[in-house]
C-alpha cells in the first residue's frame, strides 16, 4: 500500500535559516531554491517538512562554508496537519544535508524528525535518534 502523503502546510521560504540537524560539520545554512517548486512570476518560493531544498552552508566547517549543497527539511516551526487529525509542530527549523539522491551525508540525525521524511526519503530514517 502506498504512503498517503499528508498536505503539509509551506512554511519556510527562500532565504530562511536552518539549524543542521546532523554531524556533516554544517551549524546554520540557509535555503536558496526549492527543489520542483513551480510557481509564478514574483511569488517566493516555500518550502515544508519532507521537501529538498538547495542550501548554502553559514555556519560551520571551514571547508564546507559558503558551498551550495542539497537538504531535505525535517522539522518546521509552523503547524501543520497529518490525515488522521493530529497537528504537529517543532521548536525549531532544521535540516539534513544530503546528496542528489536523497542519501545523507552524515552518519545521525539530532533530535526528532518528521514522519514523513522518514517515509519519503528512508535512507534518511534509518540514522534518525527519533521519528515523530
Amino acid at each position: 500500500m502506498k504512503p498517503v502523503k499528508a498536505s503539509v502546510v509551506k512554511g519556510l521560504n527562500v532565504g530562511s535559516y536552518l539549524t543542521c540537524a546532523d554531524n556533516s560539520g554544517a551549524k546554520i545554512v540557509q535555503i536558496i531554491s526549492v527543489m520542483g517548486y513551480k510557481g509564478r512570476r514574483k511569488r517566493v518560493p516555500k518550502s515544508g517538512v519532507g521537501d529538498m531544498v538547495k542550501i548554502t552552508v553559514k555556519v560551520g566547517d571551514p571547508k564546507i562554508r559558503h558551498q551550495m549543497s542539497n537538504a531535505v527539511i525535517i522539522r518546521q516551526r509552523q503547524e501543520y496537519r497529518r490525515l488522521d487529525g493530529i497537528r504537529i509542530c517543532f521548536e525549531d527549523n532544521a535540516a539534513v544535508l544530503t546528496d542528489e539522491e536523497g542519501a545523507p551525508k552524515g552518519t545521525e540525525v539530532k533530535g526528532p524528525m518528521a514522519r514523513e521524511v522518514a517515509e519519503r526519503f528512508s535512507a534518511i530514517g534509518k540514522i534518525a535518534s527519533t521519528v515523530v
